[in-house]
């Protein structure tokens, strides 16, 4: 925090100075108190990304509009990130009449406005503007070529393939909407590729594939590609799309997206640019190009996803909810996400028994409720260590899935481990060797059947190999870890135990059961000072169950040679 004030006393001293450089009158007396308290707060509340608070300050000391780069950038950026767009404009256009100051995000702006008012002269101004004001270090030159690809793609109706510039996988999507726009025989290649891609999680692509098919009105393959979209194991808006499909609901499409709209195609190039610079924590700069993907298409509510977990981010709970509260009721899914996010929010500010009767109250308004919505309560109920409940409404959501599914998998896997925890061992084996049926030698189910048998003292020679097998796999895995130097212990092999649960530790310094494992493997190897230190190290952890405590407090007191 102290740093933070110096760094923003420094500004404003900067700005006094350039203030009074820049002033008719060069008169200091301007430069009062209360224009410093107020520049002061409102430097303050930009930081705590608080934009209305800005605001408020900011035209409470505009002796520095239009003469201070660093005053008229964060104004600009509260006004954005606030959602008055068009009020930055108007206030851009002012500035520019003043021909004070220019830097790159105004002519971002201006840009915009000229799109909108399908200017695309004016257009080319604001382009040049901005090849002379990008940072070539950084996304503007990014920004600035793409910008270009784009505006001489609606001018000229033509890709240019001849830029020097290659943005990797950003080059691949832009060259596949920019097909799309022209409607080329390749943008369906293009698109499939993408959600295709081994490079990484692509699956966002289905939904403008989908949009695309659904222009051509093509219904079937529609539906056909909807049909095997996994229920639960895929993302938010690929989920929505399979709902929309399933529902005939194709008007929904035409309303959110078309390649043909050019400021479609710009606000999906923003979120794009968002989501890079929300990678790299630069959260101010992230929010203000998703509102702008938001003021060009303020329809597709997808993208206020990113919007709301910058804000969460940065624990400005406040400013989130009220991202959760524009998504509508109407569409299931997205209502879904809002439920289970203010649900997380009521958990952090207030306690888990505010936040689990909230999502209860939520979920019994739903009629008919998709696999992904129950699976999502089982999972809320097993977080809340309500075993039974999670149980039960795994069972149900497993009735609307094909039993050999990888997702029919991963729900055995909960539910064996639910079981597990109340000691219904039994039922906890079955669900675990039907979840290993289907999907053999996954490294996570195997390591929780192996463990689970190792707790019991059951069967540990074949724990120790089907361990080996998803060690082999996982070898980073701090769980897996974990799980095999324990079943060295019990085989008494201390020595390699030691090996496996010391990179454990690396891994999960503060974790309580690994912790509580090396104090045990320390005390086997006569190293009883240090075993204790660790066991005391476990009983200073949050999440150290009751149970465990005890056991731990026992040895602590006797040592393991008396348990």
């Amino acid at each position: 925090m102290r740093i933070i004030l110096i760094k923003i006393f420094f500004i404003v001293i900067i700005c006094f100075y350039q203030s009074t450089a820049y002033s008719k009158t060069n008169d200091k007396s301007e430069f009062n108190h209360k224009f410093l308290s107020n520049y002061f707060s409102a430097l303050i509340s930009y930081d705590n990304q608080n934009n209305q608070k800005a605001l408020k300050y900011f035209n409470l000391s505009k002796t520095l509009e239009s003469k201070n780069q660093t005053y008229m950038k964060k104004y600009l950026f509260s006004m954005v990130n606030d959602g008055q767009i068009n009020k930055a404009i108007k206030q851009i256009k002012f500035w520019k009449n003043n021909k004070d100051s220019d830097f790159f995000e105004m002519n971002i702006l201006l840009l915009v406005d000229a799109l909108n008012r399908k200017d695309f002269k004016k257009s080319k101004i604001f382009l040049s503007n901005l090849k002379n004001l990008k940072n070539s270090n950084t996304y503007e030159t990014v920004i600035y070529e793409t910008l270009k690809s784009y505006f001489d793609l609606f001018d000229k109706k033509k890709i240019d393939n001849e830029s020097e510039y290659n943005f990797g996988r950003l080059s691949i999507i832009t060259n596949a909407f920019q097909n799309c726009y022209l409607d080329t025989e390749k943008t369906n290649s293009l698109f499939l590729n993408l959600m295709n891609s081994p490079d990484g999680d692509y699956s966002r692509y289905l939904f403008f594939y989908l949009a695309k098919k659904i222009k051509e009105k093509k219904y079937e393959t529609a539906k056909q590609i909807s049909s095997t979209i996994d229920p639960i194991a895929n993302g938010l808006l690929v989920l929505q799309t399979k709902y929309w499909v399933d529902n005939l609901d194709f008007e929904k499409f035409n309303k959110i997206f078309s390649c043909e709209n050019e400021k479609h195609l710009l606000s999906e190039f923003f979120f794009l640019i968002a989501n890079l610079y929300s990678s790299d924590e630069e959260y101010d700069y992230s929010n203000f190009y998703l509102n702008i993907a938001n003021y060009l298409n303020s329809n597709f509510y997808y993208n206020l996803t990113l919007l709301f977990e910058n804000y969460f981010i940065i624990e400005n709970y406040d400013a989130s909810r009220k991202i959760l509260n524009k998504f509508g009721n109407s569409d299931d899914m997205y209502n879904w996400y809002k439920i289970k996010n203010i649900s997380k929010i009521l958990y952090i500010q207030e306690n888990e028994i505010r936040s689990l009767r909230f999502v209860e109250s939520k979920f019994n308004k739903i009629k008919n409720p998709s696999a992904k919505i129950i699976f999502d309560m089982g999972n809320i109920y097993k977080r809340s260590k309500k075993y039974e409940k999670a149980i039960e409404f795994y069972t149900k959501a497993m009735e609307q899935l094909d039993q050999m599914s990888a997702s029919y998998a991963d729900i055995l896997y909960r539910r064996g481990g639910s079981y597990e925890r109340i000691k219904k061992y039994k039922l906890s084996d079955i669900d675990l060797i039907n979840s290993l049926k289907i999907v053999p030698n996954d490294p996570y189910v195997t390591n929780y059947l192996a463990y689970s048998w190792l707790e019991r003292n059951y069967k540990i020679e074949e724990s120790l190999d089907m361990l080996q097998e998803a060690y082999e796999q996982k070898k980073n895995d701090p769980y897996i870890i974990d799980s095999i130097g324990w079943a060295n212990y019990l085989i008494k092999d201390y020595q390699k135990a030691e090996k496996y649960l010391l990179r454990a530790l690396e891994l999960m310094p503060n974790d309580p059961i690994v912790n509580d494992h090396y104090g045990d493997i320390l005390w086997m190897l006569n190293r009883k000072i240090q075993a204790r230190y660790f066991w005391n190290n476990a009983l200073k952890q949050e999440d150290t169950e009751k149970e465990m405590k005890k056991k731990i407090e026992e040895k602590l007191l006797n040592g393991i040679s008396n348990l």
